[in-house]
């Protein structure tokens, strides 16, 4: 029987309210309400507070004060009056990130956040405690579709959390076990020798639902299978989370586990944007944000159904607002309500990260799901990655224990060929894929900016 979760659940969470004034519960409760609400009324809602945060950001943040003008459109309109605002990349924002502090924001109270930086270029920004409590209450709100609580026993598959001293680390390890029920797997601790010592742990702990990235579950996930080791407990969950979720992954986690594979839409500079459904829809928590898709060239709006750039606009954000944020992601949103009958929007699908898209000589974009499919010819390929370092050049990863087979990889090759015309491609047998900077494992790597 696991005490720590109604002690976490019915005590330590409304401590810590009561103590720090933390309103996830109370935020929680409110999304929970809302995600069943009419469409129009969904809609009235995020439009009351998108209006209410146009109207601080032009009264209040110097980066936004030339838009005062907008503010009669504010009032009548303010998802029109969005769309006149300049579409904000991380280049712009980094150039000037004083600039889009509030005025009248409280800057002892400020929380310093970075974006995780596995493109090697992170991004530091400011929030506040009410921002990340929303995020939080988003996340829950996924969790709960599939029966899972504050106090849930979770084991986390994740990057290395702590370049920190041994007394940062214990006090972190305490926190995590009695404050959140959470175990920790490093992400860059997962080989054939290690695995049975983990599922050990996993014996031992028993938690409800794994919690990790999608590459480092696609792997423990395959030496699993390659092992014919069986997942030691029943989870109500495999949460996927910080990386593309690709389909071949999904169906590996999923005989690796026996149990559904959920994707947690989100970034450390986008909050919790969508959580996927018992039904398999992705659900955007429109509550929280306004999400706008833009053609990947002449950067126009784009109705449900196209694939283009994701702009995000956190509500809830005062301190630090950024308004049409490129979140630097491809997705495509969905013309169709899902079929679980909660009116939340939908993202049909999510193709990738901006840096995952290569550039051909001749100025064609081409996503890198494409290369992945390709590489799925291959079964004795356990693992691979892609480097564009150039549009003339691009540089091959393989990782096969068993070798490679030479008609199956010049046929491979040929495709990439296809794919990436007039490119010289070059490849190398290794042991092991790099890992990025914040732990996550990168299929494909553009090194150069899109013109």
């Amino acid at each position: 029987m696991d005490i720590v979760k109604p002690i976490i659940d019915h005590l330590l969470y409304p401590l810590m309210e009561a103590r720090r004034g933390n309103r996830i519960r109370e935020y929680l409760a409110e999304l929970q309400s809302s995600e069943n609400a009419p469409p129009h009324e969904l809609a009235e809602l995020q439009n009351s507070c998108l209006r209410r945060l146009l109207r601080h950001c032009v009264e209040q943040v110097p980066a936004y004060h030339e838009q005062r003008s907008l503010l009669p459109l504010i009032e009548s309109d303010p998802r029109a009056a969005l769309a006149e605002f300049p579409i904000l990349s991380k280049e712009r924002f980094r150039a000037d990130p004083e600039s889009f502090i509030a005025a009248n924001a409280d800057r002892t109270r400020l929380i310093a956040n970075t974006s995780g930086g596995s493109s090697g270029n992170p991004l530091q920004f400011y929030l506040d405690r009410a921002t990340v409590e929303h995020y939080e209450a988003a996340r829950w709100r996924g969790l709960s579709w599939y029966g899972i609580s504050p106090g849930s026993r979770c084991l986390m598959i994740w990057g290395n959390p702590f370049e920190l001293n041994r007394l940062a680390e214990r006090r972190f390890r305490i926190s995590e076990r009695w404050l959140k029920n959470r175990r920790i797997i490093p992400a860059y601790d997962l080989d054939p020798r290690a695995i049975k010592a983990h599922l050990r742990l996993m014996r031992r702990y028993a938690p409800e639902y794994l919690y990790g990235y999608a590459g480092a579950l696609t792997l423990l996930a395959r030496l699993m299978l390659e092992q014919g080791l069986a997942c030691p407990v029943p989870l109500k969950a495999v949460v996927s989370t910080s990386e593309t979720l690709y389909a071949a992954q999904r169906e590996l986690i999923e005989r690796a586990f026996v149990a559904p594979v959920v994707n947690e839409y989100g970034a450390r500079d986008g909050g919790i944007i969508a959580y996927q459904c018992a039904a398999g829809g992705l659900h955007l928590a429109a509550e929280n944000l306004v999400a706008e898709v833009i053609d990947l060239g002449d950067r126009q709006l784009l109705p449900p159904g196209q694939k283009g750039l994701l702009l995000l606009t956190d509500l809830h954000n005062f301190v630090q607002p950024r308004l049409r944020y490129q979140i630097d992601d491809e997705v495509i949103l969905a013309e169709a309500p899902c079929t679980c009958g909660r009116s939340l929007p939908l993202i049909a699908d999510i193709l990738g990260r901006e840096d995952d898209i290569f550039l051909t000589v001749t100025g064609r974009f081409v996503h890198g799901v494409a290369f992945a499919n390709c590489i799925k010819r291959l079964p004795e390929v356990e693992a691979f990655q892609i480097r564009q370092r150039a549009p003339e050049h691009a540089h091959l990863l393989l990782v096969a224990k068993d070798g490679l087979q030479p008609p199956g990889l010049a046929g491979v090759l040929r495709d990439f060929q296809t794919l990436l015309p007039g490119s010289d491609i070059t490849w190398e047998l290794v042991k092991q894929i790099p890992w990025s900077n914040s732990g996550k494992l990168r299929y494909t790597v553009r090194e150069f900016p899109l013109p």
